[in-house]
């Protein structure tokens, strides 16, 4: 349950075409739920540190939980934020999967160094999870995007600036709510991104562009223009353009042209990362390059000030802002995310804390997962293709007959908290849409504002007289969540004549991963054909192929973790340690010069667990 909520402020601008401004409402269905929602606030939760990385006197933030809670927080905490860059997801209707690597296990991996073999990456066995869905109802997604923008808003400095990143499917719509938001004279560029690669369709024009929309907080005037940050770029002239002396430009600004041609809205030079080999390469499905946000970064700040990204994914803004000097805060819901931004900015020497949000959503590694464990806990639940797709399914009684079941989406801020704004929809506008013959529904949430307001609000109302059923889905969820299993040995280390200690993993097992590779297997048996045998992944009895990092905290035993050591083992078997890479294979242990106090152990899906070292 949400501490308070803090005021969205400051408001949308006034006067702009197309919308209805006098009661600052969107023209699309929902609307008003909106409206309900900035006029309570955003939600504050407990924020809890899990770990520090480095000094960290910048304060610099990566944070687990979503845009408006991670605002909640900065606003209450007195931080502004000086640029934001976002790449939320697009409506797009695509599925986002992680592909996920078995490792090597120690001791194939130590007799190929013998042998002196190169691993072959196609001999690697992988299969793939979904980490999320960018699959939107476009009401929903506009209502969705403009509490995230008003939140954005809310925490900008008076001289920020916002780039926002979509495409095709939805940019039109975000930028009627980007004029709304910060009004038409904050428009600063609508900067196509050009890139090549991928497939060409049939019957349509190929899609090889992306749309950035920049803003500013602050109208486009000569008073404001005056104070925020714009740093030009340019680009060499070409050599046919320096023999013909088109170099000389009359004018305020002829000793800056003479660095060259500025650069345009139309960005032709920057790639995107499709080869497997890209050094950049991190095997996250919408990881951008660091060149482009190199570009923005550099385009709007200086060395002073916080950049944020509240879609984080793969982390390039925070990696990018921190090697260019800058300050950072990288927001995501998705633990691997946060891993992956994690690792990066470990490996390259980066000071941070790692927060998490403690709103009930994070119940397990992405929202994408929570939400089929969920579907799959419920007893009864079924699919009901005659009911709206605000209903999850239904359940069966004998008496009542179907039931529909509500249960919150966790990529949706405004289903997931219940309150009298979502009841108020679910009774005026999902039930009445019912069979007359429904007597009952079942109402899930995963927070609530207050269970009496709730209960309170359904009785006053006259308007229906099917029975709500209110339930807790974290009930359910916190009694299923089975920890990994290990089997760890302490000893001192005598490798060389400074000592130490070393942790020997000597048997790993999840039960979690292993019901992921039997799933694929099973699909890839009944894929199989004579042209394309059955190749079943098989792990080994101690499991440690399914390891991919490892830290030992020899600091604290509890609370925060102070990662004294650690070591990931990347998808082809070689050690990253302390977030620098070797040639080494990992040999089944992780060491340190203190004594280990806790033992943490993260596998190839990113389930982390913690044990205690003795």
């Amino acid at each position: 349950m949400p501490k308070k909520y803090i005021p969205f402020i400051p408001e949308p601008v006034e006067g702009q075409a197309v919308l209805a401004n006098f009661n600052r409402v969107l023209k699309y269905k929902g609307a008003n739920d909106v409206s309900m929602v900035l006029e309570r606030g955003m939600p504050l939760y407990e924020m809890e540190k899990v770990e520090t990385v480095g000094k960290n006197e910048n304060g610099n933030m990566v944070i687990r939980g979503e845009c408006v809670s991670a605002c909640a927080y900065l606003k209450e905490q007195g931080i502004e934020v000086d640029l934001v860059y976002i790449d939320p997801p697009f409506a797009s209707g695509a599925d986002y999967a992680k592909t996920v690597y078995i490792r090597r296990n120690p001791k194939v991996a130590e007799a190929i160094a013998t042998a002196e073999q190169e691993l072959d990456i196609e001999e690697l066995k992988a299969f793939e999870e979904k980490m999320y869905g960018d699959v939107w109802n476009k009401e929903k997604y506009l209502n969705w995007m403009y509490e995230n923008l008003m939140a954005i808003k809310s925490v900008m400095s008076q001289t920020a600036s916002i780039y926002v990143h979509l495409d095709y499917h939805i940019g039109h719509y975000v930028k009627i709510l980007l004029d709304e938001v910060f009004g038409e004279a904050s428009f600063r560029g609508d900067i196509a991104w050009c890139y090549s690669g991928g497939g060409i369709p049939k019957h349509e024009l190929p899609h090889k562009h992306d749309t950035i929309f920049w803003y500013s907080i602050q109208p486009n005037t000569d008073e404001w223009n005056d104070q925020w940050v714009y740093n030009p770029e340019y680009r060499s002239y070409s050599q046919g353009t320096m023999q013909r002396g088109r170099t000389q430009v009359k004018g305020e600004n002829a000793e800056l042209r003479a660095e060259g041609t500025p650069i345009n809205d139309w960005w032709t030079d920057i790639p995107k990362i499709t080869s497997p080999t890209d050094p950049e390469k991190l095997d996250y499905s919408t990881q951008k390059s660091e060149a482009l946000l190199s570009r923005i970064i550099n385009l709007s700040s200086r060395n002073d000030m916080v950049i944020a990204d509240f879609f984080g994914g793969s982390g390039t803004t925070a990696a990018v802002a921190n090697k260019l000097g800058r300050r950072f805060i990288h927001c995501d819901i998705g633990i691997n995310s946060i891993q992956t931004t994690r690792d990066r900015l470990v490996a390259d020497g980066a000071a941070f804390d790692i927060l998490e949000i403690k709103d009930g959503v994070s119940l397990y590694r992405n929202p994408v997962q929570t939400m089929d464990k969920i579907k799959s806990l419920i007893p009864g639940l079924r699919n009901e293709d005659s009911l709206d797709s605000f209903w999850e399914g239904a359940v069966s009684d004998s008496k009542l007959g179907t039931i529909p079941v509500y249960v919150p989406n966790l990529m949706d801020s405004g289903s997931k908290l219940l309150d009298v704004v979502l009841m108020n929809r679910i009774i005026h506008q999902a039930i009445p849409d019912l069979d007359p013959n429904i007597k009952k529904v079942i109402v899930y949430y995963v927070d609530i504002t207050s269970e009496e307001e709730i209960r309170k609000f359904i009785a006053e109302d006259d308007s229906t007289d099917v029975e709500i059923e209110l339930r807790d889905l974290k009930a359910i969820l916190d009694d299923v969540v089975v920890e990994d299993y290990a089997e760890v040995k302490l000893e001192e280390s005598h490798e060389d004549l400074f000592g130490g200690f070393e942790v020997i993993i000597e048997k790993f097992a999840s039960d979690r991963v292993m019901q992921k590779i039997s799933d694929f297997n099973q699909k890839a048996f009944l894929n199989s054909s004579a042209k394309k045998p059955y190749k079943p992944i098989e792990i080994s009895e101690d499991g440690l192929e399914l390891i991919e990092f490892l830290s030992v905290d020899c600091t604290s035993d509890c609370g925060e973790w102070h990662s004294d050591s650690e070591i990931k083992i990347d998808k082809l078997g070689y050690v990253i340690k302390n977030g620098e890479k070797t040639k080494e294979f990992w040999d089944g242990k992780i060491r340190s010069q203190k004594k280990p106090l806790r033992l943490k152990i993260r596998n190839i899906c990113g389930d982390e667990t913690v044990w205690a070292v003795s």
